[in-house]
Parts: structure tokens; sequence; C-alpha cells
């Protein structure tokens, strides 16, 4: 551990010694529970990072960038392991594989900080490939066949992601190494120094394997086919990590490099390779959206298209464009995980995923109910939650730069909406399916199921309608950072 930032890398060691014990543990509800404390101790070591001065360290850095996505990632962390202590119980999971299920939740969350933290390239990469290994082995617990081949897709369709990646951080290592020698070719800050100084056409080529490669784990089309299956047929608490963490980790490592392939005048703009991966991504996934009928699948589409519109913020750039981007990044991951904690609670109840199955929460489970509309409406964008006041900045700064890109935003915006408010009335509003009972009883839901859906939807509101100045500050200078 590098001496000189001790509390960076305690946020990746706990997790993993957390993983080490959990591995021990046999029973079930105090696993849960050690589960719960190594996620909030972690959560606690997050905070102290506020204290810290920015810069790097090492094989680490802190900046305006990484540090609400840290805060943020052990938060959900911390949520999804009070979620799953009641939830797991209902996945039918055996004693090995829910201890393999919580070893691998801290050795994700470990990977996590590190693939965020990271300064050099390398170090970032290897993060980000433990983080997609812990993830496919939650992916694959439940051990059906669906399960098992959702777990397959992600492996094989990230491990191409992954080469490609491995392969432009090698390229772009090369373009660097004439200009600073071996020892900083991979570290992001001198990489951004000197970027100036390297081969525009290597330059060019490192970003289209990284894009393509990191692009992958982001869940951006052309190579977004794993993430549905995925977030469909794990355990419930691996979509709202895949979902709000993973995701935002690959997209941090596309905008990283994009700033420094973007530091010199003659390469490509990288910028608009990021567009038109955004565009896509929303266009497909806004149309895909109406033709799906297991809700999880639904709202997995929703986190392809998410992430396009947070892509497609980057694409266009400018501190507008760039704060967009951020603040898309963090709505996004509090109301959709929020949103799978409830479909997951609903899910538990009904034992169905279909849309059709799960119609009438409000009336049958008036908390689950509301809660779900409440996210739905997050999550599709309307005021006054933190995915409005971005996609406004977004729109509006499309506009006045970019009008053309107007007429394929406002379509898959529009499509979008109108598909989840149409699920909304499916799922909340629509006939009770079959059996369902008039209303449940108070047993049949406790606060750890409901908590954290109002927790996230709360934050998520905070964003969109008091966005508190220390933190308003902070985006705006991550904004300077992305270029």
């Amino acid at each position: 551990m590098p001496a000189e930032f001790p509390l960076a890398w305690a946020l990746v060691f706990l997790p993993w010694a957390g993983a080490a014990l959990l591995g021990f543990l046999p029973r079930e509800r105090v696993a849960a529970l050690v589960n719960i404390g190594v996620s909030a101790a972690s959560f606690l070591l997050a905070l102290l990072l506020l204290a810290e001065p920015v810069g790097v360290q090492g094989w680490t850095r802190l900046d305006a960038l990484n540090l609400p996505l840290v805060l943020l990632s052990f938060l959900i962390g911390l949520t999804t392991a009070v979620y799953s202590y009641g939830a797991l119980a209902a996945e039918a999971l055996d004693p090995l594989r829910l201890r393999a299920f919580h070893v691998a939740f801290q050795v994700f969350m470990g990977a996590q900080a590190l693939a965020l933290l990271a300064d050099n390239l390398g170090v970032m990469w290897v993060a980000i490939e433990i983080a997609t290994l812990a993830s496919v082995l939650m992916v694959g617990l439940h051990g059906t066949p669906a399960a098992i081949e959702a777990a397959w897709k992600f492996f094989i369709l990230c491990g191409v992601g992954i080469a490609l990646a491995l392969l432009g951080t090698i390229i772009l290592s090369l373009a660097a190494r004439p200009v600073v020698g071996e020892e900083d070719a991979l570290s992001w800050a001198v990489l951004r120094e000197v970027a100036a100084r390297c081969d525009p056409g290597v330059l060019n080529l490192a970003f289209v394997f990284l894009l393509v490669g990191y692009g992958t784990k982001a869940g951006l089309v052309p190579l977004h086919a794993w993430l549905p299956d995925a977030e469909a047929e794990g355990p419930i608490a691996i979509s709202a990590v895949l979902s709000g963490l993973l995701l935002n980790a690959a997209l941090q490592a596309v905008v990283r490099v994009k700033a420094v392939v973007g530091a010199h005048p003659e390469t490509v703009p990288p910028g608009a390779l990021l567009l038109a991966f955004g565009l896509a991504s929303v266009l497909v996934a806004a149309f895909a959206l109406w033709r799906r009928r297991d809700a999880r699948r639904f709202f997995a589409w929703s986190s392809i298209l998410h992430m396009g519109l947070a892509a497609t913020g980057f694409g266009i750039g400018g501190p507008a464009g760039h704060l967009a981007g951020l603040l898309h990044m963090l709505g996004h991951s509090l109301a959709k995980s929020a949103v799978f904690f409830g479909i997951g609670a609903a899910v538990r109840l009904r034992g169905s995923q279909r849309i059709a199955d799960l119609g009438g929460l409000c009336a049958s489970y008036p908390a689950l109910g509301w809660a779900l509309v409440t996210g739905i409406l997050a999550v599709a964008g309307l005021p006054p939650f933190a995915l409005f006041a971005s996609e406004f900045l977004l729109v509006t700064e499309v506009a006045a730069t970019h009008p053309w890109v107007i007429l394929p935003l406002g379509l898959g915006l529009l499509v979008a909406v109108a598909a989840k408010i149409h699920t909304l009335q499916l799922l909340c509003f629509g006939d009770p399916g079959p059996g369902t009972p008039p209303a449940a009883g108070p047993e049949k839901l406790h606060w750890p199921s409901l908590g954290p859906i109002w927790l996230h939807l709360v934050l998520a509101l905070l964003l969109g309608v008091a966005l508190p100045g220390p933190l308003r500050a902070m985006l705006g200078e991550a904004a300077g950072v992305v270029g």
C-alpha cells in the first residue's frame, strides 16, 4: 500500500478483507449483518475523502471527477447490503451460493473503488476486470439455464470489450513512451500533460479501441446485449450494482481517455465518436423498451438509454455538456437502483418478473406501489428529479451548439418517456395479477426493502431541486477535469 495515499487503498482493501471474512461465515443472518457492517465502514471511510487533498498519490488520484462517484458507489453499496438482508432469503440460494454472493459483492466493491480512484490506466483496467468477474459470478448464482446463459454472455461480450480496452491501453502507452519514457506512460495525469506532443494517429487508434472496449462495459450500443440478460437473471442486488456502479466506472474510464486524446489539437475530435455511440444507444434502447414484457429487462434497457444520454453529454462537450453527463450519471444511479429495489420486492411478493403479473401494485401493496410510481417518474426524467435537470441541461446545450442533434435526441427521449409511463400504468395502476390479495399485510414488507428505495429517491429529488453549493462547485470543477 503506497504510504502517500493510505485512505484510497483502505477503500480497496477493507471490502476485500471483508470478502475474506465472509467466505468463512456459514450462517446466513450473521453473514448478512457482517456484509452490512463492512459496507457501512467502507461508506464512512469514503466520507473521509472529503477532507483529503486532491491530486495524484502513487497509483491513485483524487479529483472532482471521481470523488462524487466514489461517495455514490459506497452509498449504493451500503443500501444494497441493507436491502439484501431481507431480499436474499427469497432468492432460494443454498448456503454455499449465499456465501459466494457476499464474497463476490465485497470483491466487487473494492474493485469499484480501485477503478474509480486509479490514476494508472493499467491499474484501472485490472480493477474493472476484477469487478466484471465478480459480477459474472453473482449473475450466475441461481444456476438456472437462463442464469448460466446470462453469465456466459456477460463474460464473453465483456471479455471481448476488456481485451479491446487492454489493446487500447497498450497503444496509448506506446504513444506516450517516446515523450515520457516507460515509467509514467500509463499515468492519466502525465498522459494529459504530454498528449499534445504525442503522435495524433496513434492517439486516435487508441481511443477507438478504448471507446469500444470500455463502452461495452458501460452498456453502449452495439456491444450492449449482455446487460439486459445480466440484470434480469441474477439476484436483484446485482441489478442495482450493475446499473448504478459498474456502468459508471466504465464510462468514467472512457471520459478520462477522451480528455487525454482531446488534448491534442490534431486528433479526430473524440467527442464526435462518443456522441455517435451515445445517440445510437438512446435510439436503440428507446424503441426496444416497447417490446419488453419482463420488468427487470425493461429497466435494464432503460440503463442502456441513460448511459447513452450521459455519453451524449460528454460527446457534446463544453462545461454544460460535461456537467449534464456527470449529473446524469449520479441521478441515474440513485433512481435506477431504487427502481430495481422496488421491482425486486414486487417480484418476491408476486413470484414473477412479467409486467403483466405485477399489475395493480398501488392497490395491493400501497407502500411499494407508490414508491415505484415515484421511482419510475424519476427514471423517466420527469421533474423535479435529478434526471430532469440533467436532461434539460443537455437539451438546451444541444440546441445551442449542435442543433442537428435535437431531432434524434428528442425522438429518443419522447419514445422512452412514453414507454416508461405506459409501463408505470401497467405495473402500478393496472389490473392485479391472478390470485393477488386485495391488500398486503404489514408483515409482507419491512424497512430493509422500502428504506433504501425512499432514501435514493429523496437524494435524487434533492439533486434535482436543491443541488448543494459544495456539490455544485465540485461538479463544475469536474467538468473542467474532463476537458
